[in-house]
């Protein structure tokens, strides 16, 4: 079959370790343009959260994904039982927070710290492992593309609230990939992926589609649903 660039016209590859880190340093790099005098305490996009608490749960995300796949043998029904506590009413549930006296390149350096936790255990998991994720048990790949959704997202949330979302545009292959691994009922032959990524997590509409009121991934690999 010949390539013609359309997403839905070939097969897809699969989502890679190496996806979570090109995810996460691209967001990380553009959350850094961000001006110098940028409020990080500004809602986050149409979150109840403001930047700084959306960007250390995408952290924590990226953080509870890795370690799922960490014991010998992950749980199947329930998460790695953490502490997970809010530091305000209607703040993040997270087990990972940054040291507010570390500033904003502090806080940007636990991101990339739990990426490249995602990434390294992705990368050494056995793809015939599983492990409990609320919208079905996965295998590697699925965190890896969970954490890509979360990075690609959150950081689409958080340049909105700090005015820098034209900065914001995520490879069209990436989001292709994550699309097919987790969204099986999203559109393919005639929206873009970003847009698409954007509509089936409930941020954006699409031309005679409105956004869903309700939205899930399916994270079993497809073989499994």
């Amino acid at each position: 079959m010949s390539d013609t660039g359309n997403p839905a016209d070939r097969e897809l590859a699969a989502v890679t370790a190496e996806d979570v880190t090109t995810a996460v340093r691209l967001a990380v790099s553009t959350l850094r343009s961000a001006p110098a005098d940028a409020d990080w305490s500004a809602k986050a996009g149409g979150l109840d959260w403001d930047c700084w608490e959306t960007v250390e749960h995408l952290a924590d995300d990226l953080f509870a994904y890795a370690a799922q796949l960490g014991p010998e043998q992950p749980p199947l029904d329930t998460e790695v039982p953490f502490l997970w506590y809010r530091r305000r009413d209607g703040g993040p549930s997270n087990v990972t927070f940054a040291d507010r006296e570390a500033g904003v390149a502090g806080l940007l350096q636990v991101v990339e710290s739990c990426g490249a936790l995602l990434t390294g255990m992705v990368a050494t998991t056995p793809p015939t492992v599983r492990a409990h994720h609320g919208w079905g048990v996965s295998d590697p790949e699925g965190f890896a593309a969970m954490g890509i959704v979360e990075t690609l997202v959150h950081t689409y949330d958080i340049t909105g609230g700090l005015g820098i979302r034209d900065a914001w545009n995520p490879p069209a292959d990436l989001c292709a990939r994550v699309l097919n691994r987790l969204f099986p009922d999203a559109p393919t032959d005639d929206t873009e992926p970003w847009p698409t990524l954007l509509w089936a997590t409930g941020r954006s509409d699409l031309p005679g589609r409105p956004r869903p009121a309700k939205w899930r991934w399916y994270s079993a690999p497809k073989s499994e649903r």
